[in-house]
């Protein structure tokens, strides 16, 4: 394994690179609206493939290779349990706050700065854990992080533009809340060098991914089933599946 010192600027620089897709929303202003959606369900698609892979080609095959205990599938469900009570959380105050204002769409822009903080934080966190696994892991899941972050950000970007930021305080308060994400890689780091919570953080890390990739990405990819050319949509969605679970088999060369 590196030191722990070049484990660090690994996850540091992996950590900032995630952090860079922030600033992609400027470039939503050289394409339509329509055009930028159609894209987006592709790099949905191949997020959805990355995620799982990463999940099921390396972090999986890790958390188990000291052999099956059941408490690792308990991780497991622990890191899918917070993503649901910490978006739940960010929801119920939405609409609390939604109800008690009537700056609506204000309050939303700050509950879903509040959220992507939280969501970068754990991005950071999963980053950190994986590099400590090996760096062709740490690569792999910087990877799969990353190109679930591109449709993410786009989003994001979109709702503070409806809430009325400008186009340059969007981009920089966006910005601000990705890098949340050093501070997570950054406790990642400490935690994982204990090796009994490093033996926790890589499942919990999985779980996350699985949930991200099941509940918040997925869906996303049901439009609607009676629209034209919906057939050939979803076979070029599954071919971006595809693509993204052979770069996570790709990586396995690295290791």
């Amino acid at each position: 394994m590196a030191s722990a010192l070049t484990l660090l600027l690994y996850i540091l620089v992996s950590v900032f690179l995630v952090s860079i897709t922030s600033m992609i929303g400027i470039f939503t202003f050289l394409f339509k609206s329509k055009d930028i959606e159609k894209i987006g369900l592709y790099f949905v698609s191949f997020a959805v493939g990355a995620l799982f892979g990463d999940v099921f080609i390396h972090l999986m095959p890790e958390a188990f290779r000291s052999g099956v205990n059941a408490l690792i599938g308990v991780y497991i469900v622990a890191g899918i349990l917070f993503s649901f009570i910490v978006e739940k959380f960010i929801h119920w105050r939405h609409c609390h706050l939604s109800e008690s204002t009537h700056h609506h769409h204000s309050s939303f822009v700050y509950m879903n700065l509040l959220g992507d903080v939280v969501h970068n934080f754990i991005d950071g966190l999963i980053i950190a854990g994986s590099y400590f696994v090996n760096v062709a892991v740490g690569v792999a899941t910087t990877i799969a992080v990353f190109v679930h972050e591109i449709p993410h950000e786009v989003g994001n970007f979109g709702v503070l533009i409806h809430g009325g930021f400008s186009r340059g305080k969007a981009l920089l308060f966006n910005f601000l809340t990705a890098l949340f994400a050093i501070a997570g890689a950054l406790l990642g780091f400490f935690m994982a060098r204990t090796e009994t919570l490093f033996a926790f953080l890589v499942p919990f890390a999985a779980g996350n991914l699985i949930y991200i990739a099941g509940t918040d990405l997925i869906p996303q990819l049901h439009g609607d089933t009676c629209e034209e050319n919906e057939l050939r949509k979803s076979a070029w969605q599954l071919v971006a599946m595809l693509v993204g679970v052979g770069l996570m088999l790709a990586m396995l060369l690295l290791e």
